[in-house]
């Protein structure tokens, strides 16, 4: 008989997690994960579709990039099965009636949800359109990006002001920030930050101080954020543009060694100091050119070298430290430093979000703050009244299934009990029978004989 193929791939983490006494859904132990869906697809278009799988680009690997939508799927079926696939975030893209593209931002499985209007947004080929050198398509994905946020908490400068509460700013910092796993200067690799993701908040103007009815302007104390999604060039400083030419000719070549045009022709130099030195030869076709490294414009950082040393002991390390005489370390010590340039190439997409509404729960609870609507004292009063209600009435239901849920499982134990009860004594019956038939013939035999 032919053996019976196990599966691994798929059911790998159903095999390990359970047993381990580590869920899959356990957030003590879980890195960030998130969806990004369209609510209602093929109803909010193609540009907003085509901005969901930029976003879905944007929030890798920690998100589902291959995800398949219905007409058919609901919010509660993304929320139900959130828990068992161990997504954390849930970002949702849908569109008004009125022709306004929103996102809403949730934690799962309790929330809070920020419901933000796109205003503004520009897909990823239009970015790529309007750079002369676009970047991408490479490694940058591999690792998540770098979150960088700027004025998340309003200033307390004379004469602005926000709409926002205090608490619902740290709130809306804190969110942002489990967006992507965190990570830690000591132990991160400066080789895996490769792109980054900037979040501006726009400082909130001036609110007019008049207690006229004048309607205040749209800009004025509103929660208005910026996206930016940026890869991370790097490029050595202080070289000469000749052995920046063979390095690149070097790298070229590891890349495909039946590629030969990338190399210099130095036949007819006499020496490599010739190529090297000579600003009219290392300026003529080479691999790179001053518009595209732009090393005047690039920052300037130290790093370490990744180059690898060998391990000293604590004597070779104390002999290196007095070989001076006067206490300082000697340079084979010290760790070498390089500088190199960086430089931000955008990605895409851009985005500007208007804050509009926080609210308690997954997409459904306590409405927290509202832009345009403001409630009085006698008003939240009462709405916690409601809530409070609510919420014991949803209480009582859990406790009424729960009490049927026992009852039920009780009942069906007693009935298998039953069961179980009467096939003994049908087995009793039935032996009892056999006996009597056997008994029956072995007398009818004898009388014969």
């Amino acid at each position: 008989m032919a053996r019976r193929r196990t599966k691994k791939r798929t059911h790998v983490g159903a095999r390990n997690g359970p047993r381990n006494g580590v869920t899959a859904n356990s957030s003590a132990t879980r890195e960030p994960k998130s969806m990004v869906i369209r609510i209602g697809a093929g109803e909010i278009g193609p540009k907003v579709s085509q901005l969901v799988k930029d976003v879905r680009s944007m929030m890798e690997p920690g998100t589902a990039s291959r995800l398949k939508e219905r007409r058919s799927n609901r919010l509660r079926d993304y929320t139900a099965m959130s828990g068992p696939l161990g997504v954390s975030h849930l970002l949702l893209f849908s569109r008004s009636t009125t022709g306004n593209t929103n996102l809403r931002l949730a934690l799962t499985p309790r929330g809070p949800t920020l419901h933000f209007r796109v205003e503004e947004y520009a897909l990823c080929k239009d970015v790529r359109k309007a750079q002369k050198h676009p970047q991408g398509g490479g490694k940058e994905y591999l690792t998540a990006p770098l979150l960088v946020m700027n004025n998340f908490i309003s200033p307390t400068a004379d004469g602005t002001q926000s709409t926002v509460p205090k608490h619902l700013e740290s709130l809306t910092t804190t969110v942002f920030q489990s967006l992507f796993p965190p990570i830690s200067p000591q132990s991160t690799p400066l080789s895996s930050i490769r792109r980054v993701l900037l979040l501006n908040r726009e400082i909130p103007k001036a609110l007019p101080t008049s207690n006229t009815s004048k309607s205040k302007s749209k800009g004025d104390g509103a929660y208005v954020l910026n996206l930016r999604h940026y890869a991370i060039l790097t490029r050595r400083t202080g070289l000469s543009r000749g052995i920046k030419r063979l390095n690149a000719a070097e790298k070229m070549l590891k890349q495909s060694k039946k590629s030969q045009r990338g190399l210099p022709n130095l036949g007819k130099l006499e020496d490599v100091a010739d190529y090297l030195l000579d600003p009219s030869v290392a300026a003529g076709g080479g691999f790179t050119s001053g518009s595209e490294t732009e090393v005047e414009t690039d920052a300037e950082v130290e790093v370490l070298e990744t180059n690898t040393r060998k391990v000293l002991n604590k004597k070779q390390m104390a002999a290196l430290r007095n070989t001076s005489g006067d206490g300082k370390s000697h340079s084979r010590g010290q760790p070498i430093v390089e500088k190199r340039a960086v430089k931000l190439i955008e990605l895409g997409p851009r985005m500007k979000l208007r804050m509009t509404k926080v609210e308690e729960g997954v997409c459904e609870g306590k409405v927290m703050w509202h832009e345009s609507i403001e409630k009085t004292a006698e008003e939240v009063k009462g709405l916690e009244k409601v809530w409070e209600a609510r919420r014991a009435a949803k209480e009582e239901r859990k406790k009424v299934q729960k009490e049927n849920v026992l009852r039920k499982r009780n009942e069906k134990l007693a009935r298998s009990k039953e069961a179980n009860e009467g096939d003994e004594k049908m087995k009793g019956v039935e032996e009892v029978d056999e006996d009597m038939y056997e008994d029956e013939w072995d007398s009818e035999g004898l009388e014969g004989h």
